[in-house]
């Protein structure tokens, strides 16, 4: 009679300390929007406090995405027998992948100060840019270079392959940078949608964060990607008459600035 083997499943301190950090910052993030309401604009904070707040967000959001990789790398530097050094070069890795989703955030707050002052000044054409934006996002979703950079994100053993060539002190920073880079390149158009629809609105968040989870570990992922970019085509062909739906780009009547 043959035997069924059933895989193991190891839970690795590593990964356990991800997903903790990531519901941390799921519970800051809700503490951070509590009586604040999605609406256009930046929270009301300057450039290092809205890079701040969305440095949370993005531990929240994109964290838990990272965990195949990380699992991989973790196999990968498995001869550090000092458990501070594995330590240490996880850390590395992850605070490069964030430092990239932070650097994002320049542009982040750039779009979200100017679609406030669109939605203040002139709001049919705010939207109209916002149905752009959204079609831009899906469109986007359909393309060969989201399926490029998605597939990568999808293949972590063929990313360390090629980041086994680093040395140095600071490769796994650089190890993180560059795959963050590419996860910037999957995601950036449903980062779009966030910023349209309000950089505080947790329910898109808790959204989007899902779609890229899905994106990148379902085997289904690439099918999903392009659904989502369908979605989000038809979504904005209903923008330019319910202006609501993308609270980021509305002036609620009686909202001030």
């Amino acid at each position: 009679m043959q035997r069924r083997v059933v895989p193991a499943v190891r839970f690795r301190p590593g990964l356990l300390a991800l997903i903790g950090c990531a519901l941390l910052a799921w519970y800051l993030t809700v503490q951070l929007a509590a009586g604040m309401p999605p609406g256009p604009g930046a929270m009301g904070l300057g450039l290092a406090g809205f890079l701040a707040g969305w440095a949370l967000m993005m531990t929240a959001m994109m964290l838990p995405s990272l965990a195949p990789l990380l699992s991989a790398y973790l196999r990968s530097i498995r001869a550090e027998h000092n458990s501070r050094t594995r330590a240490a070069r996880t850390t590395a890795l992850v605070a490069g992948y964030l430092l990239t989703w932070t650097g994002f955030g320049i542009l982040a707050y750039a779009a979200s100060v100017l679609g406030a002052r669109l939605a203040a000044d002139a709001p049919i054409a705010a939207a109209w840019v916002g149905a752009g934006l959204l079609a831009a996002a899906g469109i986007y979703q359909l393309t060969p270079l989201k399926n490029f950079c998605l597939r990568h994100c999808r293949s972590p053993m063929a990313f360390l392959l090629h980041a086994s060539s680093y040395r140095g002190a600071f490769r796994d920073l650089r190890v993180g940078l560059y795959h963050g880079l590419y996860c910037v390149g999957c995601c950036w158009g449903l980062m779009l949608v966030l910023i349209t629809v309000g950089v505080m609105n947790l329910a898109w968040m808790a959204a989007i964060a899902a779609a890229v989870l899905l994106e990148k570990t379902w085997r289904h992922g690439i099918a999903f990607s392009h659904a989502i970019g369908v979605a989000l085509i038809v979504f904005a062909c209903f923008v330019p008459a319910n202006p609501w739906l993308l609270p980021g780009l509305y002036m609620a009547p009686g909202m001030m600035m």
